[in-house]
């Protein structure tokens, strides 16, 4: 899995970018076809977002979250995240239950 992490208007400490990967690491947990994560992480006055596009064997999957605090909002974004996964994988083993 490779973690591609980008900021518009903040720059990416080592410790944001250790962060975000220890995070998303524990993607891999749910969902094990996982093979590029694109995260950009955004700063507008007092909003801090961080979305990010998640690239799966058979489509993607994208979510956002916006916090007060850009740890707040990277955490918002990794459990969006894992429910998305979950629910795919679900629908995964759901398609190959039907084939057989």
């Amino acid at each position: 899995m490779q973690i591609t992490v980008s900021g518009h208007h903040v720059d990416i400490t080592n410790s944001l970018r250790s962060y975000v990967d220890t995070r998303l690491e524990k993607l891999e947990r749910h969902f094990d076809k996982i093979t590029h994560i694109n995260v950009i992480l955004t700063v507008e006055k007092l909003r801090q977002k961080a979305e990010s596009t998640v690239l799966i064997s058979g489509g993607e999957v994208y979510a956002d979250a916006e916090s007060d605090d850009m740890y707040a909002a990277i955490d918002m974004l990794t459990d969006k995240l894992d429910r998305q996964l979950i629910k795919q994988k679900e629908k995964f083993s759901d398609k190959k239950l039907k084939i057989r």
